[in-house]
């Protein structure tokens, strides 16, 4: 490349003649294209924030991994545990007992899911006990017939710490009179918050040996909580375990499966999407090509007076590429530049836009959660600049192809 063309197209972009148009339509290209990849990069971190929140908050509540009888239940479990605790990868091991039940308080009722839980283990095996807005897992004594359950389902029993309620197991005792359901009473002695509406509506907590007893399981378990060094290997390792252990065969279960969709609906939505608003950054980089052509058509004097100088029609393609290249390339950084700055603020925006209409955009029942979070990642800002970039440099190859097409004599006849 020689000098003068990197100097005659850089200032042509910078072109104060006739009011400095062509510098204005140059710079509406950059504006273009810097808003259509920050919307995109910001879109992309959201779907990313979304899924990232998701898996924390799940994993907050529930286990890696689970492993459980074919029949439901687990005999002999404390050997079983002992095994699996000394499987490679696993942090940490807890039985556990799981069953539906309804819950009344008064005159309100609701279903939930029960799970009795030994606290000193539970603890290991997941963070609930981090997500306690009052009491503590300690507080599940055996015999003591405490609870702890979920603020959403609280809030919908009516009911807080102190108080007690009646918890109903769906299994009834055979008597004279009929089947009659088995009824206790609990206390409640704390609550959790997850951020998962679902498990904030739908779980409450009391001791292994009280929801033994409850559901009439003896001494057997529901199945084994597991917990992994690396979550993302947990339905590899799971499975590894369980035919590890041999007969008589084991039901394992991993955190990906029990949201399957959602994640698979997640990935979808972000390609859609990546590919949808990718129109907006072909739209704004397709501009380039109708800023070009008008530059080529105010310069046809300069062209021509640069062609009869010696400069060969590569020269002048060269000229007129680097323009568009100079495009591309302010856009495309300065677009991810402020998205990803909108990116990492984003929750701070949001917030101050739901106090300043007061609404609230997010409801945490339908969509699992109350704030937008937004997480770059370094691989898909690369892409969208990759893909912003590749469609500027082909919107210049028109323009400039016109430019090096210039006939010296056509340029200058009315001159």
């Amino acid at each position: 490349m020689s000098s003068y063309e990197w100097l005659i197209g850089t200032r042509h972009l910078r072109s104060t003649h006739r009011r400095g148009f062509v510098s204005f339509v140059a710079l509406m290209s950059v504006s273009g294209l810097m808003l259509g990849v920050a919307t995109l990069v910001v879109v992309l971190s959201v779907m990313n924030g979304f899924e990232r929140e998701l898996r924390t908050r799940m994993l907050a509540v529930t286990s890696h991994a689970t492993i459980a009888g074919l029949d439901g239940r687990l005999a002999d479990w404390q050997g079983l545990q002992q095994q699996v605790q000394a499987a490679a990868g696993v942090t940490a091991t807890a039985p556990y007992v799981e069953s539906q039940a309804l819950f009344a308080s008064g005159r309100r009722m609701a279903g939930a899911t029960v799970r009795g839980v030994l606290p000193a283990q539970e603890r290991r095996t997941s963070g609930l006990a981090q997500h306690l807005s009052a009491g503590d897992l300690a507080d599940l004594k055996p015999g003591a017939y405490t609870t702890i359950l979920g603020a959403a389902l609280a809030h919908e029993l009516g009911v807080g710490v102190g108080d007690s309620l009646i918890l109903i197991a769906p299994e009834g005792s055979a008597t004279p009179t009929g089947v009659v359901p088995r009824i206790r009473r609990f206390r409640v002695a704390g609550l959790f918050q997850s951020g998962m509406y679902e498990y904030d509506r739908g779980l409450a907590l009391i001791n292994l040996e009280d929801a033994q007893r409850l559901f009439r399981t003896g001494g057997d378990v529901t199945g084994l909580r597991l917990a992994f060094a690396d979550p993302l290997r947990a339905p590899t390792l799971v499975k590894d375990i369980a035919l590890s252990l041999g007969a008589p065969g084991y039901y394992v279960n991993d955190w990906t499966q029990d949201h399957a969709n959602f994640f698979r609906a997640i990935r979808t939505e972000k390609t859609m999407m990546f590919l949808i608003l990718l129109t907006i950054v072909a739209v704004a980089a397709f501009n380039i090509v109708a800023t070009l052509v008008m530059i080529v058509k105010e310069k046809q004097t300069d062209i021509a007076i640069l062609r009869t100088l010696g400069a060969a029609p590569r020269n002048v393609l060269l000229t007129f590429a680097i323009q568009g290249v100079l495009i591309g390339l302010a856009g495309t950084l300065l677009g991810a530049a402020l998205g990803t700055l909108l990116a990492d603020n984003l929750q701070t925006l949001v917030a101050g836009l739901e106090r300043l209409l007061g609404t609230q955009f997010l409801d945490a029942r339908v969509y699992y959660m109350s704030d937008l979070p937004a997480y770059v990642e370094g691989v898909d800002v690369f892409k969208v600049c990759a893909v912003a970039f590749l469609l500027c440099v082909l919107a210049t190859i028109y323009p400039a192809w016109r430019a090096a097409r210039t006939a010296p004599a056509e340029a200058l006849r009315h001159e």
